[in-house]
């Protein structure tokens, strides 16, 4: 089920791991904006909320805001050990022992806990390409929170048949070019989509979400080909605007 992930093969073992966050630093505006704008997304939860950080690669997500709410507790899992191995180093490196659980596998490989107050999931699910299994995905995710609970979730993601998309692949590969991709890359890369990227258009992604568990979710950052979405599990005042404060 939500365990059976197409992951790229070779991807994420030991070297990459190591080098993952120094070769994509030259694009690190694309990624502090996105957490910039989740941060603004989860205020509303309370001061010691614990997350669920699925994919949690080297932990950036969790770096990103630890500092910004210093009460919240985090569990994270990644089917990586080698890039959980890089994420435990950074996490105690910034003084956040104690503050962290990390599991090696999938969500369904979670021991059971008590429901989380919010889930993030950065560039992972669109690693899964099968529409059934990604609905999964998320559903899994969903079935983890408690009422009201809040999830965001940030992929690849465009329409294959909008007469533009040519022309924002263009730009999108330009700009990760200047994290060292070379030509042969980038044509590897434009041939990735549809295999090892998913090829569900941003109205498909938000209609699994829908179904699985959240409310209607909302656009709320897009960088290049990279998309965010907000979303909440109901509660008893169905609908509620989330972002809005007392």
């Amino acid at each position: 089920m939500t365990n059976q992930q197409d992951m790229p093969s070779g991807a994420f073992k030991k070297e990459h791991a190591a080098n993952y966050d120094d070769r994509w630093k030259p694009l690190a505006a694309i990624t502090d904006a996105l957490h910039l704008f989740s941060r603004s997304a989860l205020t509303s939860l309370p001061d010691d909320a614990h997350i669920l950080c699925a994919g949690v690669g080297t932990g950036a997500d969790i770096l990103a805001f630890a500092e910004a709410y210093p009460g919240w507790q985090f569990t994270g899992f990644d089917p990586s050990e080698d890039m959980l191995d890089v994420c435990r180093d950074r996490m105690d490196e910034a003084g956040l022992a104690g503050r962290y659980t990390l599991h090696q596998g999938y969500i369904d490989d979670l021991p059971p806990t008590a429901p989380f107050d919010g889930a993030v999931s950065f560039l992972v699910s669109h690693f899964i390409t099968n529409a059934k299994k990604r609905a999964e995905f998320f559903r899994a995710i969903a079935d983890r929170l408690s009422p009201g609970a809040l999830y965001l979730t940030a992929d690849l993601a465009a329409d294959f048949n909008d007469p533009t998309f040519d022309d924002l692949m263009d730009i999108w590969l330009g700009t990760i070019a200047m994290a060292g991709m070379n030509a042969e890359g980038q044509a590897n890369y434009r041939k990735m989509f549809r295999k090892e990227f998913a090829a569900h258009t941003p109205v498909e992604v938000e209609k699994m979400i829908e179904a699985s568990g959240f409310n209607r979710p909302i656009q709320f950052y897009q960088g290049g080909l990279i998309r965010a979405w907000a979303a909440q599990k109901p509660e008893s005042e169905p609908n509620r605007r989330f972002w809005r404060r007392l």
